[in-house]
């Protein structure tokens, strides 16, 4: 499974339910990566999307606890274990996990692929994703020239869990 984020330089990723800043080159590679496959995502990023509603184009999986939630489009689990298992029915490459922080914390130990938008700049943030430079299991195998969106800059990095190194090189050379 891949993860897909946009972090500041302290990894945060969000404040009052909110992303820290729209960049977007950032949004358009997000929507290049997961366009016909599969999004992870919690009750609160989804209802942080346009209109609170699941991505067009995509198999939305949803956890949330609350018996009560529904939604148009998506799959609703219960559980990290029913969302695992809902997630066996596609191939690991298809799915994206792309938040919030609750989510990345309890699919990151499943995942082999991240794909970080890393922004240099330290915003006021109450989400944060783990520090992949600090995990021992990652690396970061790519990273791109800098970016510039305004005055803001940042990159794209591509972190691999070490064991995974192989699908990751396979991954860079468009395989």
């Amino acid at each position: 499974m891949n993860l897909i984020v946009a972090a500041d330089k302290n990894w945060g990723i969000g404040f009052n339910g909110k992303t820290l800043v729209n960049i977007p080159a950032d949004r358009r590679m997000f929507r290049e990566e997961t366009t016909g496959k599969v999004v992870v995502m919690g009750r609160r990023t989804l209802e942080s999307l346009p209109g609170g509603q699941p991505l067009a184009n995509r198999t939305n999986i949803v956890l949330s606890a609350d018996p009560q939630f529904k939604v148009k489009g998506a799959v609703i689990c219960r559980s990290l274990k029913e969302a695992l298992a809902e997630c066996a029915k596609y191939k690991d490459e298809e799915i994206f996990v792309a938040g919030g922080q609750e989510i990345y914390q309890q699919f990151l130990p499943y995942c082999d692929i991240a794909h970080v938008t890393y922004i240099d700049y330290t915003y006021e943030a109450d989400t944060y994703f783990p520090d992949l430079d600090k995990d021992p299991e990652w690396v970061m195998m790519a990273e791109s020239e800098e970016q510039t969106s305004f005055d803001l800059c940042y990159t794209f990095r591509m972190y691999c869990r070490k064991t995974s190194v192989k699908k990751a090189l396979k991954l860079l050379k468009g395989g």
